[in-house]
């Protein structure tokens, strides 16, 4: 059957930008699966999406016109109801075909076939194939509904009929045109009140011909490009971005380059037709204000890539990428040079305001502000990260180090009072940096203002931890708090809804254990946390102890280690989180022994009779062994155990489960040989005693009983 190329566009108004792409990729994957569904694409059809400011379009390769007839088998009833007891049909039978467009006859050709324990009659019949038509027009309707809309507006068309009047449509902007060509033919559709057809507009500005005609569906980026100057394709519209942002960045020399960031990347690309960057510059008096500021407002209000030097440092250029491409490109700098000044005045004077109070004297001020109605001020949450604060620094070798234990006092102390300051009122996103930045204006020294600067570390996956152990204690002691106050509360997260990051809020406290090097145990620090809110919480500690334990063992298994090897080390709970890896690399390394699985197996076995022994003292009477593998087994065990022990204790995981490897024949032994439970107490209690013993021994790195098949 003879195929083409499929073009559908959609042309509206300005669509939201930081939802562009998600709107284009949908709407081509949609469209491509109700095709193909309807048979109306071959196997090798490719969709390729388009999405411009002002468009969402599809190109399908290898289109049918018509799709081919399928046969389908439909199950009637069963031949209980369809046939009487001579095997004549029955009303419900003939009525059932009737609705399927079949007379009488058709009784005859029916199979019979089982279904269940019962038998039930099938249809056979050839469904006609759909038309390009009806297909696309059915596939349209299915890929406007399911776009992943932000908001929808409403709006007014003319009908188009005899009589005047209006009509309402819903959908995320209004649409002007629609675009439907397969091959060079249009396909006769409809959606948003708009009829099909073989044109569509270019650049606001800078089209050379208006409408833009199409040819022939595969022509569409190459016309629009020529007569719309439009780059159609997102995809190429951001690396051209990338490209002349690397390029203007180069012209300048020094090593100078635009700032990184995806997600303004991919915001400009939405915002722009046809991009054109060009070079802008600022007053150089505003690198005065933290770079960071300035970073933020040229970014978050302007869209603009501000540039870095060859060190990092913000310099007084930036890049702007506009949507037009004037010969002379002077008015259009001189405009947004113009448009930012006042942007970087205001962050310049929020940053000398600010610096008039220090942060000290803003603590009493945490005391108006609500943090949340059952756990009181910020003011009430600050004490609180305070008290558990100290009690983390008096867990950490540095306790008798005043100078330690004052600077995570002041940290906590102050690394809310930002809060209150102007400029992060204007920029929340800037809360903790512009902390550092004013607790080194007084004088408070290079580690309280780390400290306050990083204690919402880490943020995100893969963020930096503090940068020094006072910045640690206030991170944890402030997510700690969170988390303690949170779960007190019942406040716990569901499904996708986790409004306070209480998930992310773990993972940080689980990073800073496990990275840290911290030797703390995580009970302790939730303990501490529970005991600085009084009566305000009822006891989560179980609750959460269970949640964060679920984020480590998701993190381990992220990290490439195995469900069996993260069952067996946090079965045993370790407190210590920086030996989990340790203890992680040793289960592993003993995993690919020979004896492994012998081992883990009587592992498993011996939890299982100490088990159902109840309470059992772990003794060993040797004047009581009657058999010659106990004698055996117990022999080995007094050779090979308090070496393992002792490379337990020296932090070498590895070595104290490899050691335990050569239990494995005289273990064997002692269970082919043995009877634990014997009949006489006094036999039963001894060996039961040396089980428990060597249970003990072989459990202290991780439960190997997980290893077992």
């Amino acid at each position: 059957m003879t195929t083409h190329n499929l073009l559908i566009e959609l042309f509206v108004e300005e669509l939201p930008p930081k939802a562009l792409q998600k709107l284009g990729d949908a709407f081509s994957n949609v469209l491509f699966e109700q095709l193909k569904a309807q048979g109306l694409t071959a196997a090798s059809s490719v969709v390729t999406a388009y999405a411009s400011p002002r468009r969402l379009a599809a190109h399908i390769t290898a289109v049918s016109a018509l799709a081919n007839d399928k046969a389908v088998q439909q199950k009637l009833m069963p031949v209980s109801v369809g046939l009487d007891a001579n095997g004549h049909a029955t009303p419900a039978l003939l009525k059932k075909l009737q609705a399927l467009g079949a007379g009488p006859e058709a009784v005859t050709q029916l199979k019979r076939a089982p279904d269940g324990k019962a038998e039930a009659l099938f249809y056979d019949s050839t469904v006609k194939g759909a038309s390009l038509t009806e297909g696309l027009q059915k596939a349209l309707v299915e890929a406007i509904a399911k776009l992943p809309i932000p908001k929808v507006m409403s709006y007014q068309l003319e009908t188009d009929c005899e009589l005047p009047g209006w009509s309402s449509v819903n959908f995320v902007r209004p649409a002007h045109s629609l675009v439907a060509l397969h091959g060079s033919t249009v396909v006769d559709v409809k959606a948003l009140g708009l009829k099909a057809g073989n044109s569509t507009q270019g650049h606001r500005f800078e089209a050379s011909v208006s409408p833009v005609v199409l040819a022939h569906a595969d022509d569409y980026a190459d016309t629009l490009a020529k007569d719309g100057a439009v780059i159609a394709s997102f995809i190429e519209r951001r690396a051209e971005i990338a490209r002349q942002l690397e390029a203007a960045a180069a012209k300048l020399g020094g090593g100078v380059k635009a700032i990184e960031d995806a997600a303004l990347l991919d915001e400009v690309t939405a915002l722009v037709e046809r991009p054109n960057v060009l070079v802008c510059e600022f007053d150089k008096q505003f690198l005065d204000v933290p770079q960071e500021c300035l970073i933020l407002t040229m970014k978050a209000n302007q869209k603009y890539f501000p540039l870095l030097d060859a060190a990092g440092k913000l310099t007084n250029k930036f890049l702007v990428v506009s949507n037009i491409t004037p010969d002379d490109a002077s008015a259009v700098i001189g405009g947004n040079e113009r448009v930012v000044r006042p942007r970087l005045a205001d962050a310049k004077f929020f940053f000398d305001q600010d610096r008039k109070k220090t942060l000290a004297s803003r603590v009493e001020g945490l005391a108006k502000v609500v943090y949340h109605n059952k756990l009181g001020t910020q003011g009430e949450r600050t004490d609180r990260v305070r008290a558990i604060a100290k009690g983390i620094a008096a867990l950490l070798p540095q306790a008798n180090d005043a100078s330690f234990v004052q600077a995570v006092d002041t940290a906590a102390q102050l690394a809310k009072t930002d809060l209150l300051t102007d400029m992060v009122g204007e920029f929340p996103e800037l809360q903790g940096i512009m902390g550092g930045y004013y607790a080194r204006h007084d004088g408070l020294g290079e580690d309280v203002a780390h400290a306050i600067e990083d204690h919402y570390k880490p943020r995100f996956a893969g963020d930096a931890l503090p940068r020094n152990t006072v910045g640690v204690v206030v991170a944890l002691a402030d997510k700690l708090e969170t988390l303690v106050g949170m779960f007190g509360i019942g406040n716990l997260p569901t499904g996708d809804r986790d409004p306070f990051a209480l998930r992310r809020h773990a993972l940080g406290v689980v990073r800073m254990l496990s990275e840290a090097n911290l030797d703390v145990g995580l009970d302790a620090l939730i303990a501490q946390a529970i005991s600085a809110f009084g009566d305000k919480i009822t006891d989560p500690s179980a609750a959460l102890s269970a949640f964060i334990d679920d984020r480590l063992s998701g993190g381990l298994r992220d990290q490439g280690y195995s469900a069996q090897e993260v069952e067996a080390v946090l079965a045993l709970k370790p407190q210590r989180l920086s030996d989990v890896a340790k203890r992680l690399e040793a289960v592993r390394a003993f995993a690919a022994l020979p004896e492994a699985s012998a081992l883990a197996a009587a592992n498993k076995r011996i939890g299982n009779v100490l088990k159902k022994a109840g309470e059992v003292d772990a003794h060993v009477n040797t004047a009581l062994f009657k058999e010659d593998a106990e004698q055996a087994l117990y022999a080995v065990m007094q050779k090979l155990l308090p070496e393992s022990e002792a490379q337990f204790k020296a932090g070498d995981y590895t070595a104290s489960l490899q050691t335990l490897a050569a239990l494995r024949s005289p273990v064997d032994a002692f269970f082919d040989d043995v009877m634990v439970n014997a009949e006489e107490m006094d036999l039963r209690l001894n060996r039961q005693g040396m089980l428990k013993k060597l249970h003990e021994a072989m459990n202290r790195v991780a439960d190997l009983s997980a290893l077992a098949s």
